[in-house]
């Protein structure tokens, strides 16, 4: 793989980081326009994005921080280079951009679920492009496999992430990757259908869950633990988060469609009811 672009002087520019930084900006775009189609003020959508995307750097390294205790044990490694390199846990910065988004939704005095749903296109579609650099890179690796599409990383891989060299593993990176993008163009056929608010962005975080749940069982790079659940359930950090998520975001997806299903059996029977007025 081809974790260095190329130098400027003894500066690596890495693959992973260009890669990173054209997911959000493409994200940010995508979002930008399903929002102008929606009627959402496009510079409100552009300057949210960014604080979102700080969030989520925030986030990830948060969460990097509580799993991994290598950086619990030795704070000092926080400021080290590989912690700066390092892109943190994902699920750590969605969770930061959440809440970030939801308190400035509120303060923009923009719609939640409008707004949410004009994202969600773009997140999957950011995490495609992202995962390509974390093929890049060597983060991420999977299990060892005889299957004909397994890969091996190159030394320069080993010595910046620690992934093996010596065996044949699967591409859980492209896995997600080319999952997230196939998510994507669904997402993006829903959003010009959707039957309501909250729809996209909902069916995003079932899917995504679904998706990332089962790869991790192909995954094999250390990954961390959270209060000794890890080991308890034999499940990774990741799985057990995707299933929160996921159940949480299935629920309330149920209860939207019901909402509105409702409100349109509401809004039929009070147009028949002044139709039949009219008449008399």
């Amino acid at each position: 793989m081809y974790p260095e672009l190329f130098r400027i002087g003894n500066f690596p520019i890495n693959t992973y980081g260009v890669l990173l930084a054209t997911a959000f900006l493409v994200a940010l775009i995508v979002a930008a326009r399903l929002a102008a189609r929606d009627g959402l003020p496009r510079e409100r959508i552009y300057d949210l994005g960014l604080w979102m995307l700080l969030a989520a750097i925030v986030g990830s390294k948060l969460l990097l921080l509580w799993v991994e205790p290598e950086y619990r044990a030795n704070p000092l490694h926080l400021l080290s280079l590989d912690f700066l390199r390092s892109g943190g846990v994902f699920y750590g910065g969605l969770i930061g951009a959440v809440l970030t988004g939801y308190v400035l939704v509120r303060r923009y005095e923009l719609p939640w679920w409008r707004t949410a749903d004009a994202f969600a296109p773009g997140i999957a579609l950011g995490q495609a492009i992202g995962r390509q650099g974390c093929f890049a890179a060597g983060c991420c690796w999977g299990k060892p496999t005889h299957l004909p599409w397994g890969v091996r990383f190159s030394a320069l891989g080993h010595q910046i992430t620690g992934v093996p060299v010596d065996v044949d593993i699967h591409p859980t990176q492209l896995y997600e990757s080319f999952a997230a993008l196939i998510i994507f163009f669904f997402l993006l056929l829903l959003h010009k259908r959707k039957r309501f608010n909250g729809q996209v962005i909902l069916c995003y975080a079932v899917l995504y869950s679904i998706t990332r749940f089962l790869i991790e069982f192909l995954r094999d790079d250390p990954r961390g633990d959270i209060a000794g659940l890890t080991t308890l359930t034999g499940l990774s950090t990741s799985q057990l988060i995707s299933l929160i998520i996921g159940i949480g975001a299935l629920v309330l997806l149920l209860l939207r469609h019901r909402h509105s299903a409702t409100s349109q059996l509401e809004e039929n029977e009070a147009t028949r009811s002044a139709a039949s007025h009219a008449r008399l």
